[in-house]
């Protein structure tokens, strides 16, 4: 069993919800998992490695 996912609130200007939303339509994904890509995303390019346990819904399209 995968281990359970932090929730939290996230407020967003709707004009950055909007564009995400765009993004995550365009790649078959969630908001959520849109958000959660670009994060993993952006860490990686700053050098920040990040130890997590694959899921099926971790897979990047």
């Amino acid at each position: 069993m995968p281990p359970e996912k932090k929730a939290f609130a996230l407020r967003l200007d709707p004009a950055l919800f909007n564009a995400v939303a765009r993004l995550a339509s365009a790649d078959l994904r969630s908001v959520n998992a849109e958000i959660e890509f670009l994060l993993r995303e952006a860490l990686k390019t700053r050098g920040v490695k990040v130890e997590a346990v694959k899921d099926a819904g971790d897979q990047d399209r």
